[in-house]
């Protein structure tokens, strides 16, 4: 009955979310060689200064498939878009419902970390079909355009979306037991991540064990390596909070 009730809460984000991530994937995939074409022009540009120092790495990652599935699509779509759907999917669900239906769920047979846990477990397994579905989708598609991406190699990057997005999820579901409201905590979470992301790959630049940098893999694209240690520190957060959402949820006096 708990996870019937989670994927009922949950259910419209989640296919909405999973829709627009495999659009986009495919997508990625259908314009590369379009991409391929303009590739040869971009050395008649004006590339000096700093813009234009990006502009020829960005174009340097591009001559490649590999390198263009990981910049369009690792490093973009699934660390803006797909931390979103994660936060949705955390956000809501536990206490912010009318007066009764909170009642109902604090009343049923269950441990009020029970209900955290099945409440995360149904989330959880949603973002895990949104993180890395749609990265398995690119070498499924590859072929159709003359080209191969490895399946490993997807499977990796798509195993550090779900890892990285799980954090925001957990910070949803935590902020989602302290505050009532079924918006903010939502807000709240995207918000955290909005100012993360901007210092960490902004200001200070990958680093071995932020959120952001594990999301878009770039130690496994440049190094062929897994981030483990990254992808440990970033599962150990997420776990921190959910535990801490249970026990706040059952501390709480309704």
């Amino acid at each position: 009955m708990l996870w019937h009730k989670s994927w009922l809460d949950t259910r419209w984000r989640f296919l909405i979310g999973f829709a627009l991530m495999v659009c986009s994937a495919g997508f990625v995939v259908a314009t590369y060689l379009r991409v391929k074409e303009l590739l040869p022009l971009l050395p008649a540009l004006n590339t000096s200064g700093v813009l234009g120092q990006k502009i020829r790495e960005a174009a340097e990652l591009q001559r490649t498939y590999r390198g263009f599935v990981w910049s369009q699509w690792f490093r973009q779509t699934p660390t803006q878009t797909g931390t979103l759907f994660a936060v949705l999917l955390g956000s809501g669900g536990l206490i912010s419902q009318g007066s009764t239906g909170k009642l109902f769920t604090l009343s049923l047979p269950v441990s009020r970390p029970g209900l955290v846990g099945a409440r995360a477990a149904t989330g959880l397994a949603e973002w895990f079909a949104i993180a890395l579905v749609p990265s398995l989708l690119i070498p499924v598609l590859s072929p159709s355009i003359g080209e191969r991406y490895a399946v490993s190699a997807a499977l990796v990057h798509g195993s550090c979306i779900f890892v990285g997005g799980a954090v925001f999820f957990s910070l949803a579901v935590l902020l989602s037991t302290v505050l009532d409201d079924g918006w903010t905590p939502g807000l709240i979470a995207l918000a955290v991540a909005v100012v993360g992301g901007t210092i960490e790959l902004g200001i200070v630049g990958p680093t071995r064990f932020g959120t952001f940098s594990v999301m878009t893999g770039e130690n496994s694209f440049r190094t062929g390596a897994v981030p483990w240690s990254g992808l440990a520190v970033n599962a150990a957060v997420s776990a921190a909070m959910l535990y801490g959402a249970g026990m706040n949820l059952a501390r709480r006096d309704f």
